[in-house]
């Protein structure tokens, strides 16, 4: 199986390298493995969904409704 580290992980999905080794240390990404202290992803790992921006919408329109009334 080929691999790629955080670092290549974060570059092909917009992200940062600290949000990709969340991602493995909370085991969200199958096949993650660490290695000598470093992650090591498959090259075919999706990204997973990122719940905070859902969640960061939804306080917010619930903030702006409530400045409405």
């Amino acid at each position: 199986m080929d691999y790629m580290t955080l670092k290549e992980a974060a570059e092909k999905w917009g992200v940062t390298p600290r949000r990709v080794n969340y991602y493995c240390a909370g085991g969200r990404i199958p096949g993650a493995v660490k290695m000598a202290g470093v992650w090591l992803l498959p090259k075919t790992a999706e990204k997973p969904l990122d719940g905070r921006t859902k969640h960061g919408k939804e306080q917010k329109n619930a903030k702006d409704t409530l400045c409405r009334r």
